[in-house]
């Protein structure tokens, strides 16, 4: 049995960034659309599977205790197979198309092109052939607070009326899979909160005294309001990290960061007092 970090090439104390590094590196490489090697195919499914059992904080934890065969069917002690997830499941069973994986038995892990194409954002980087999926699409569309927070929704599908799970830090562009049909996830954006991944970026406007002096700031997150202590001489740009506070990574423990960006609010016009006390404050610099 191969070892997932020689796999990707990473030691075990790797952070979850090195190993998304190393799976980016690694899955481009071996992509069967690039790489024509006689062993590429099997390079690739191996990758994928190192990558979801790594990336995944619990899975990861598993592999550690009892290796490979945690994952494996049949596996003593009820381990998980990491194939499904709720009402979801990734396994690819479209019978149609090119795929060398077309028909695959995956061997209780999601399919290759699967953890390939959401890690790339569903697109592939080449050119070259890509699965043929005779599958329904379907597209639902989502407050920003739906797709951050998950949300049940009640519609029809092939004239049967379903109540659908949308797991938690969905984005736009995501594609759910069902049993047998795939949702294409639409997100509407939010008035303030920018969203990169599952990050939130969050600009906030303060005075100029402030930016000076310093002092305490109250901001939105998407859970509740928290107060921020803002230094003295903030330059305009500066960004605080919120660790924790972003989005979910879907069906994990983990979530993103938020950021606040501080904007420095410069009046165009002041008063004479005003404009004293700042020539005062000039000649004091």
């Amino acid at each position: 049995m191969a070892d997932y970090y020689d796999v990707l090439g990473v030691s075990k104390k790797a952070t979850t960034a090195e190993i998304k590094t190393a799976y980016r590196k690694q899955a481009l490489k071996w992509h069967p659309d690039r790489n024509k090697s006689a062993g590429a195919t099997a390079k690739f499914k191996e990758v994928n599977k190192a990558f979801e059992v790594l990336s995944d904080p619990k899975k990861k934890e598993m592999y550690d205790q009892y290796g490979e065969a945690a994952f494996s069917r049949g596996a003593s002690g009820g381990s998980p197979t990491g194939a499904n997830y709720g009402p979801f499941t990734y396994t690819y069973t479209s019978s149609g198309g090119s795929s060398p994986f077309e028909g695959a038995d995956f061997e209780g892990f999601s399919d290759p092109f699967e953890i390939f194409e959401q890690f790339f954002g569903f697109q592939s980087p080449f050119s070259g052939r890509r699965r043929a999926q005779r599958r329904e699409v379907y597209e639902i569309q989502l407050t920003f607070d739906e797709a951050v927070h998950g949300v049940k929704k009640e519609t029809v599908i092939k004239g049967e009326r379903k109540t659908i799970k949308i797991p938690a830090g969905v984005d736009n562009g995501n594609r759910i899979r069902f049993s047998d049909f795939d949702l294409q996830v639409s997100v509407r954006p939010h008035s303030f909160f920018k969203r990169e991944g599952q990050d939130i970026i969050f600009e906030k406007e303060i005075s100029y005294p402030m930016a000076i002096l310093g002092g305490v700031i109250e901001v939105p997150t998407i859970q509740d309001s928290i107060k921020l202590k803002v230094r003295p001489g903030t330059k305009p740009g500066t960004a605080l990290r919120l660790q924790g506070q972003g989005i979910p990574y879907p069906n994990s423990t983990r979530r993103g960061d938020q950021y606040v960006v501080f904007k420095i609010n410069i009046p165009e016009r002041v008063s004479g007092k005003a404009k004293k006390l700042l020539e005062e404050l000039d000649s004091e610099l």
